[in-house]
């Protein structure tokens, strides 16, 4: 029986990618004039944790540094994201869970203040059990940490949740958790996805594909 959703956050929940993107691309030309092409952004920061993403971004950059460029990129995507729009069917699919006494929770790699601002701005900040963020926990996605907190936390087994993901150190963390992780094709191709671990790769959460799953994992 399906008992957990568990989902991503950029990228999954909302489509996000593109103003993660203006808001890296301000930081590095203000820093040192440098740019950063979408086909950059997919395959090197898409999805990734802050720490070893700044760290890479900016070697010379001590760690005081570096957490001041990240709360600036932060703060930025902040400001370009006053209000947000949940992803096709994710309401459906959200009634259906709380219909069928179906746990929820989100787990990110972003950090607490982008969480709660996200959820906010798309009207949900309620509607979630639990919310893990990578920042309070040891290791970040593509560990599957994230995942199997967040299955502990709604004390289920991986067999009985789905996963939503659509990057690849996401799909990766969820289906080392051994969850069957759906990838929502948002920011990367169905090919990537599939191959990084995903069982099924939809375009939003009104695929029939989709429901075809759901509509198994919840029959007696």
């Amino acid at each position: 029986m399906l008992t957990a959703l568990l989902f991503d956050l950029d990228g999954t929940l909302t489509d996000t990618d593109t103003l993660h993107l203006q808001a890296f691309r301000q930081l590095l030309h203000d820093y040192d004039g440098r740019e950063l092409t979408q086909e950059q952004f997919d395959a090197q920061v898409s999805g990734r944790a802050n720490g070893e993403l700044f760290a890479e971004l900016f070697p010379l950059a001590d760690t005081t540094e570096r957490h001041a460029l990240a709360d600036r990129k932060e703060a930025l995507f902040r400001e370009l994201s006053p209000e947000l729009q949940p992803m096709p069917g994710l309401l459906r699919l959200m009634d259906h869970a709380r219909a069928w006494d179906i746990g929820m929770c989100v787990v990110t790699n972003a950090p607490r203040l982008n969480a709660e601002h996200m959820l906010t701005a798309m009207g949900l900040g309620e509607r979630f059990e639990h919310v893990l963020v990578a920042e309070e926990l040891e290791r970040p996605k593509p560990d599957p940490l994230p995942y199997l907190t967040g299955l502990q936390r709604l004390e289920v087994e991986a067999g009985e949740a789905l996963a939503f993901e659509d990057s690849l150190p996401g799909v990766t963390a969820a289906s080392r958790a051994g969850i069957f992780t759906v990838g929502v094709a948002t920011t990367q191709t169905p090919e990537r996805l599939l191959a990084a671990g995903a069982k099924l790769v939809v375009k939003d959460f009104n695929d029939p594909q989709l429901w075809t799953v759901i509509e198994a994992m919840c029959s007696p």
